[in-house]
């Protein structure tokens, strides 16, 4: 297995940032990869994603750029297609020649790419909410993930609506792991699981799912579904009286499903988030006004393109503080475990084992008519459990996915 030391001695980084400085003076612009859904399924999601780039590129050229290069932006639209994921990342790391991608949504168009990424030690961005576990010095993660998102959620439900829990998830490794992290703190929390099921991508009726749910003792469902066929649950539910609070970690914050469905389909739905546009904060506000003011007719700010646009600003500071884009110094500038930023959601902070970032959670509630509300919010919450199961890219990189189930192999 592919081994990478990922620090870099301070004389080491003084002198490629010496020596970069002279060269880049004479380079062109810096190249960013943007591989991302703008049709298919899950384009409601994700066009957002590339606006709220085209945003930051912007707002970084017209500052003077990254270390006085110019940003210019190599954009191929996915289409949803996880062959797609693979033949674009190979075009941008080998005929294009990018810097960095910024990369898909799905977990499993991550997991079709990820290799490519490895294989031409390139450097990619992850900029969604997901399962974890990955522990890849090629990727870095600004999205939230369960340690964050289902220790905080899943205990609330459970004291606020009774012990009795049961999910439904999309059949692929987002959904199948993220049940794994439910299934796991139910357990831990003295519940108990009286259903789980899990929908093949692409489906979009629910009558026996409604059916197996009515006829349980749930007191809670946790939604884990994705794309716009599994989204039509939710009024299929509410036309059946379903009448059980859901949970999710990956509803509201990135399908608007609040703002695209009619009331109350979504009622009672909790979501923990780590940015969605209706956050009441000057940071939060002054973001939107700002994305809407270059995409009036954007419907929806999701917690990806917050996600996205910290991306951009993260990988400035990164090449700055490195004086290059090469990957092994940004590294060495991960590794000294300050790289932070205060953007849209408040201050996130780059994690030097897992490259994850640590975010404040919101938990967010949806109102009868579809308003949104925030009982709770769970401030700085870092992305812990990849290091305590003994991720740490700072010393190596194993370039693979763990889960609760099957964690890192102890040092």
């Amino acid at each position: 297995m592919r081994k990478k030391t990922c620090k870099l001695s301070l004389a080491a980084l003084a002198a490629s940032t010496i020596l970069a400085g002279t060269a880049q003076a004479q380079e062109g612009p810096i190249k960013i990869g943007v591989l991302e859904d703008q049709s298919g399924d899950f384009a409601a999601a994700t066009m957002v994603k590339v606006h709220a780039i085209e945003l930051a590129a912007k707002e970084i050229n017209d500052a003077g750029g990254i270390d006085g290069r110019p940003v210019e932006l190599v954009t191929y639209d996915t289409q949803s297609d996880n062959r797609r994921y693979q033949e674009f990342m190979r075009r941008v790391l080998q005929s294009d020649q990018v810097d960095v991608v910024f990369a898909g949504f799905s977990s499993a168009s991550r997991e079709a790419y990820r290799p490519i990424v490895n294989q031409f030690d390139g450097l990619a961005f992850y900029n969604n909410q997901y399962e974890g576990g990955v522990c890849d010095a090629n990727m870095i993660v600004t999205g939230a993930v369960p340690e964050q998102q289902f220790s905080t959620l899943i205990p609330w439900m459970m004291e606020e609506y009774g012990p009795n829990v049961y999910t439904i998830a999309a059949d692929y490794n987002f959904g199948q792991i993220s049940a794994e992290w439910v299934r796991q703190i139910v357990e831990e929390q003295g519940g108990t699981m009286v259903g789980e099921e899990f929908i093949p991508l692409g489906v979009s009726q629910f009558s026996q799912t409604i059916q197996n749910i009515q006829t349980s003792e749930a007191d809670f469902v946790v939604t884990l579904l994705v794309g716009a066929a599994q989204a039509s649950y939710y009024e299929q539910a509410a036309s059946s009286n379903v009448g059980l609070p859901m949970a999710s970690s990956v509803n509201v914050g990135q399908g608007y499903e609040h703002k695209r469905f009619t009331p109350p389909s979504l009622k009672d739905m909790y979501v923990t988030t780590n940015y969605i546009e209706e956050i009441d904060t000057p940071e939060s506000k002054a973001f939107v006004e700002k994305f809407r003011a270059m995409f009036p007719d954007e419907p929806y700010i999701n917690q990806e393109a917050a996600n996205s646009y910290i991306a951009m600003n993260l990988y400035k500071q990164l090449v700055e503080r490195a004086g290059t884009t090469d990957h092994d110094a940004i590294r060495g500038v991960i590794a000294e475990g300050d790289v932070c930023y205060d953007g849209p959601s408040g201050e996130v902070c780059l994690d030097p084992k897992s490259q994850h970032m640590s975010h404040s959670i919101y938990l967010a509630h949806v109102g009868e008519d579809h308003s949104i509300d925030f009982p709770k919010v769970w401030e700085n919450i870092e992305p812990y459990w990849l290091g305590e199961a003994e991720c740490d890219l700072t010393q190596n990189d194993p370039s693979a996915q763990y889960t609760p189930s099957n964690p890192p192999p102890a040092n």
